[in-house]
């Protein structure tokens, strides 16, 4: 297969696998995958990966995670005067406030939120946005590093020295 005709399906591979796991009769889990469809799309922008897992009562997670998913995507997309990495924070940012002004106008969703992790694969290397502690690894020759550290008081604590590892 010559080069110029092979598509993204040829090299690149991904997979999704979300669990309620055990604590919850819901899963309030969403991610999403934007994958270039061209390579002036991919040079432009890359490949965007992004989990998050919705916090607060029932509904009111599921929608968080919903509403970050899908608007962390389009506003970075949208976003194409600004430089990956300003386009990708403003997402974030922008997409936080939408949650939070959702959770505002509605009793139901009162004190909604998510975590959200997302990556950015580019021609260049990788981008990494992150908030809570849907934490994100990296596996590389076998070994697997932590690249991101959990935004939490027990954290905050632990990196004090003021509690201990489990």
């Amino acid at each position: 297969m010559a080069e110029a005709s092979r598509s993204w399906k040829d090299s690149l591979v991904y997979a999704v696998l979300s669990d309620v796991g055990m604590r919850r009769a819901n899963n309030q889990d969403s991610q999403t995958v934007v994958v270039a469809d061209e390579m002036d799309s991919y040079r432009e922008r890359g490949h965007l990966f992004m989990v998050a897992d919705g916090m607060g009562a029932h509904a009111a997670g599921e929608l968080a995670s919903q509403l970050a998913v899908e608007n962390v995507a389009h506003h970075y997309l949208k976003l194409r005067d600004l430089s990956r990495a300003e386009a990708l924070e403003r997402a974030v940012h922008e997409t936080n406030a939408l949650v939070h002004k959702r959770g505002q106008a509605n009793a139901e969703f009162h004190n909604m939120g998510t975590t959200s992790s997302t990556l950015l694969l580019t021609d260049e290397g990788a981008l990494v946005a992150h908030v809570g502690d849907s934490r994100v690894y990296r596996l590389r020759a076998g070994r697997l590093e932590q690249l991101t550290f959990d935004h939490s008081l027990v954290w905050e604590m632990r990196a004090l020295g003021q509690m201990p590892e489990d």
